[in-house]
């Protein structure tokens, strides 16, 4: 009888492990999906009428737009600012706009020499809300408050992952009335990612991807880093070039955003635009 109950328990362990294998390998298999699902999402594309140019820092902080699809300008919103906004800087002083900055988290409150700053504290999100003591609103609630519904505005947004949320909120009659958004975007492992990659493509073209050499690694692939910068133009005004090879190549304006780290980017030529 010992020997029996013995083997049994070998038996239940034995099961137990293939049962917990199995489902490491079904997760895995299922993670690699939604990867793959996202990179089939950012696929950027070459438009006939951008001209790429970067505004903000050199390094992180430094975002890829098309110039000639910016002005006429009302204002320029930077969402996630800390203690440096070169974006909101250049676009300030170069288009003579106030940029309306966004950050609950850092204290830090940048200064521009010759362009004009207004800072809020609070954060976008999907609601109204507070949270541990910060303001959070929606991203249509702040355009309004600010008399900037229909208005022509471009968009800088870095915040840590809280994109996939406020995204998902925003109606989309507010975000096809945006000409372009400029975004680092954060993550490879939650379904909402994919929902709001195609929320974005119904109103906007992805014109560029650049990722973040900060966060390369090698459990993100295909993707080969788990933040991503991207650009969104919108489709009223963006004439895509369909003769244009598709995924359109990686403008050499892109650049590491850490100067001295190993860079991680798909293997697509470089535009030489």
């Amino acid at each position: 009888m010992k020997r029996s109950s013995v083997r049994i328990a070998f038996v239940v362990i034995a099961l137990a492990a293939a049962a917990l294998v199995i489902g490491d390998l079904a997760r895995d298999a299922a993670g690699r999906k939604l990867r793959e699902a996202i990179l089939a999402e950012l696929q950027p594309v070459a438009l006939k009428n951008c001209t790429l140019k970067r505004f903000g820092s050199a390094n992180d902080g430094g975002y890829l737009m098309c110039e000639d699809l910016i002005e006429p300008l009302d204002s320029g919103y930077s969402y996630g600012v800390g203690s440096n906004d070169d974006w909101g800087c250049d676009v300030s002083r170069r288009y003579h706009v106030p940029v309306h900055q966004y950050d609950c988290f850092d204290p830090a409150r940048p200064t521009c020499d010759g362009g004009t700053f207004l800072f809020h504290n609070e954060c976008v999100g999907d609601r109204t809300a507070y949270k541990e003591s910060r303001f959070f609103d929606t991203l249509e609630n702040q355009i309004r408050k600010n008399g900037h519904i229909g208005r022509r505005l471009i968009i800088k947004m870095d915040i840590e992952g809280a994109e996939w949320d406020s995204l998902l909120a925003a109606p989309d009659d507010l975000l096809a009335s945006i000409p372009q958004i400029a975004m680092e975007m954060h993550g490879f492992d939650d379904p909402k990612i994919v929902e709001v990659l195609r929320k974005l493509k119904r109103n906007f073209y992805l014109v560029n991807l650049h990722f973040n050499n900060w966060s390369c690694t090698s459990k993100a692939a295909p993707l080969p880093a788990w933040a991503y910068q991207t650009h969104w133009v919108n489709k009223h005004i963006g004439v895509l070039d369909s003769a244009a090879p598709l995924p359109a190549p990686m403008s050499p304006l892109n650049a590491p955003d850490s100067p001295t780290w190993p860079d991680c980017q798909l293997s697509t030529p470089r535009s030489q635009r």
